[in-house]
């Protein structure tokens, strides 16, 4: 009769600690719901000319970039991610890392105030208020972070906020970085 009362109690623990398990994997390999194949691993970076955020009488360009590796970081002040991102992307800025953005669906004003408050890690950010370079680039979301080697071809992709782990696993490998203090 004791078992029979408890039995709900013990559906519940066994429910919550099933839960507990998959939130715990749920931003690694096969749990990732962010994971979704991408077709452009391998290929060269689709080109754009847009106007840049900071400096709208200049154009950014993928093909101004090649030569050495950077990164294309898709971002906007209206995703909690990017604001939790933005402090390690400053980091990897001072060390040297070339990280264009794409400012996307976004207000040019609260952009600019954003980077004032929390600084610039951008070498050139696009503005694309209405998705055409987005759409273009297959992003589902933001943060979204792409590697493009030196030349232009687009090795990695990563949806989610840039992290020191995902950077160490994915992505550092490509870059010669001196230690700066």
């Amino acid at each position: 009769m004791k078992l029979k009362a408890a039995l709900p109690l013990i559906l519940f623990f066994a429910l919550a600690v099933l839960f507990y398990f998959m939130l715990g994997k749920i931003n690694q390999g096969e749990y990732n719901p962010r994971d979704i194949p991408t077709e452009f691993i391998g290929r060269s970076a689709p080109e754009f000319s847009l106007p840049d955020l900071l400096k709208p009488e200049q154009s950014v360009r993928p093909s101004d970039f090649k030569g050495k590796p950077w990164l294309f970081n898709v971002w906007g002040t209206w995703c909690p991610e990017c604001w939790r991102e933005h402090e390690f992307l400053v980091l990897l800025h001072k060390q040297g890392v070339p990280i264009v953005g794409l400012n996307w669906r976004d207000e040019a004003p609260e952009a600019k105030k954003m980077l004032a408050r929390l600084g610039n890690p951008f070498v050139a950010i696009g503005f694309d208020p209405t998705s055409d370079v987005a759409i273009d680039w297959g992003v589902y979301g933001a943060p979204e972070t792409f590697l493009i080697d030196a030349e232009g071809i687009i090795r990695v992709k990563h949806k989610g906020a840039m992290t020191p782990q995902i950077w160490q696993e994915q992505f550092q490998s490509y870059f010669n970085l001196e230690a700066k203090p």
